[in-house]
C-alpha cells in the first residue's frame, strides 16, 4: 500500500497547525487556504489580501525577525486595514482645500494664542499616507507591552505544542519564537489600520503621533461631517483650526512631546504580563485552532489589573492629556466663534474625544493603554478661568515648564488655582530667601550661642545666671 504523505506512520492524522508549520518551513505553499489564515491571525476574510500575505508570512517565520515582535508585518496589516473598503488617493483639489483651511486656521489662532505661528505646509493624506506617517511612533509607544505579549504567547504556544510537532521543528526554534511577535504584529497592525479610518487629522487623538506635520485625511473630514447640518467647508475649516492648535502647541512648547510620550512609555514599562492567566488560557488553547488564541488576545485577558503606582501614573497621563486638549478645544472655541457652527461642533468633538470610538477602544484592549481626555470640560474652564485673570500671555506661560503644569486638585476647581498658586510661591520664596541668607553667612548667633555666652563662666547648679536670675 502507497504511504501517504499527509499521514504519519501509523496513518494517524497530523492537526492543520502541524501541517500550515511544515508547508511554510518546507517553502511547499500549495494547499494552504487562504481563509485558514486569515482566522488563526483574527484578521477579516479577504482571500486574495491573505494570499499576498502567504509569502511575507513564510520569510518571517524563516528569516531573523527584527525582534519579538514583527513591526515590518504590522505596518503591512496596517496599510491592508487602512484601505479596506477603499482609501481614495488625494487628489489636488483635496490638496489644496486642506491648505487654504489649515492656512486660514493659523491667522485665526494669532489673536487668540501667544504662541507664533509654525509656518508648516498643511498636508492632506490619505489613510495610507498617516499610517506610514505615524507608524514610528506607535512602535516607540507600544514597544515594552507588545515585546512582553509576544514573548509570552510563544511560551504559551510552546508548551502546549504536542511532543511530536516539537521533534519535527528541531532546531528551527527562532519560528516557535517569532510566532507570538507574529499575531501580536498583525493584531496591532489591525488596530492602526482601523483608527486610519476614524483619525481626521495628525494629532486626533492628542499626541503629535507623527513629529512636526500638520495634516488632514480629507477622506476622513468628509466622513466626520456626513448626516450633520453643516456645510464641508466649516467643518473642514473647524478641524483645520483643532489641528493648527495643536501643532503650534507641541512646536512652541519643545519639552511637552517628550514629557507626554514618556509619560506613556512609562505606563506601558509598568505593564507585566499576568502569567497566571497565560497558564490559564494555554490550557484552553488549541494548537489546531489559532483562533482560540487570537480572541485571548483581543480581548486584552493577558493584562493584570493596574497596581496603586500604575493608577497614579495613568493620572497623571491623563491630567496632561485633559489639559492639551482642553487648551486646544478653548483656543478653537476663541477662534472660530464667527463661526456659525462653531459651537455644535465644538460639543460633537467633545464627546468623540471622552467616549472614544470602536477603533480606538480596539486598540486599548490590545495594548492596556487609553488614550482619552477624560476631564477635558475642565480642563478647558481652567484654561478659561486663567484666560480671564492673567490674560493670553499669562495662561499660555503655564506652558513654560511641566512642574507648572495644572493638577487634578486645580482642575477640581478651577477658580482656586490661582490662589493656590500663589501660596505655594510664597512658600518656595520664602525657603529660597532663607536659603540665600544661610549661604551669604546672615544669620546672627542667638543669644545664648553669642561669644559673651561662651566666654562668661558657667555657673554651679543653684547659682545665679549671668543676668541675676536663679538656675
Amino acid at each position: 500500500m502507497s504511504s501517504n504523505p499527509s499521514n504519519n506512520d501509523d496513518d494517524t492524522p497530523k492537526d492543520p497547525l502541524s501541517e500550515m508549520l511544515e508547508r511554510l518551513m518546507g517553502g511547499n505553499m500549495q494547499g494552504m487556504d487562504p481563509q485558514e489564515i486569515a482566522k488563526a491571525a483574527g484578521l477579516p476574510n479577504d482571500p486574495q489580501a491573505m494570499a499576498m500575505m502567504m509569502q511575507q508570512v513564510q520569510a518571517m517565520f524563516s528569516a531573523q525577525s527584527e525582534g519579538p515582535v514583527n513591526w515590518t508585518m504590522a505596518r503591512d496589516q496596517a496599510r491592508r486595514a487602512a484601505a479596506a473598503g477603499g482609501d481614495p488617493s488625494v487628489s489636488s483639489k483635496d490638496q489644496r482645500e486642506v491648505d487654504d483651511a489649515l492656512r486660514l486656521a493659523e491667522m485665526w489662532l494669532d489673536p487668540v494664542t501667544d504662541f507664533p505661528s509654525t509656518a508648516l505646509l498643511g498636508r492632506a493624506w490619505s489613510r495610507a499616507e498617516w499610517v506610514e506617517a505615524t507608524m514610528a511612533t506607535w512602535k516607540r509607544l507600544t514597544e515594552p507591552v507588545a515585546t512582553s505579549i509576544a514573548l509570552a504567547l510563544s511560551n504559551a504556544i510552546t508548551e502546549q505544542m504536542p511532543e511530536e510537532m516539537k521533534t519535527m521543528m528541531g532546531g528551527a526554534t527562532s519560528m516557535l519564537q517569532n510566532m507570538g511577535g507574529a499575531m501580536f504584529g498583525m493584531q496591532l497592525g489591525q488596530a492602526v489600520g482601523a483608527l486610519s479610518r476614524d483619525v481626521v487629522s495628525s494629532t486626533d487623538i492628542g499626541i503629535p503621533l507623527a513629529a512636526n506635520n500638520m495634516a488632514l485625511l480629507p477622506a476622513n473630514v468628509a466622513a466626520f461631517g456626513q448626516g450633520l447640518d453643516i456645510s464641508e467647508y466649516d467643518v473642514r475649516l473647524f478641524l483645520a483650526v483643532r489641528e493648527a492648535a495643536h501643532v503650534r502647541l507641541f512646536t512652541q512648547v519643545p519639552w511637552l512631546t517628550g514629557h507626554l510620550l514618556g509619560a506613556i512609555e512609562s505606563y506601558a514599562r509598568g505593564i507585566h504580563i499576568d502569567m497566571s492567566k497565560i497558564e490559564d488560557v494555554a490550557r484552553d488553547i488549541d494548537p489546531s485552532n489559532p483562533e482560540s488564541l487570537q480572541s485571548a488576545l483581543s480581548e486584552g485577558v493577558f493584562m493584570p489589573e493596574r497596581t496603586p503606582a500604575q493608577e497614579t501614573a495613568l493620572a497623571r497621563l491623563e491630567t496632561t492629556l485633559a489639559l492639551v486638549e482642553g487648551w486646544v478645544d478653548e483656543l478653537t472655541a476663541a477662534a472660530t466663534a464667527n463661526l456659525e457652527s462653531s459651537v455644535a461642533l465644538r460639543e460633537m468633538v467633545r464627546r468623540r474625544r471622552a467616549t472614544g470610538g470602536p477603533a480606538e477602544n480596539a486598540f486599548a484592549s490590545l495594548v492596556g493603554l487609553e488614550l482619552r481626555p477624560r476631564r477635558l470640560r475642565d480642563a478647558a474652564a481652567l484654561w478659561e478661568q486663567l484666560r480671564q485673570e492673567r490674560g493670553i500671555a499669562g495662561r499660555d506661560a503655564i506652558w513654560q515648564h511641566p512642574d507648572l503644569l495644572p493638577t487634578p486638585e486645580d482642575l477640581d476647581d478651577p477658580a482656586g488655582f490661582s490662589t493656590r498658586r500663589q501660596l505655594a510661591e510664597s512658600g518656595d520664596a520664602d525657603v529660597d530667601a532663607a536659603l540665600e541668607k544661610l549661604l551669604a553667612g546672615g544669620f546672627e548667633p542667638a543669644a545664648d550661642e553669642s561669644s559673651e555666652g561662651e566666654d562668661a563662666p558657667e555657673p554651679e547648679d543653684g547659682g545665679e545666671d549671668s543676668n541675676g536670675g536663679t538656675r
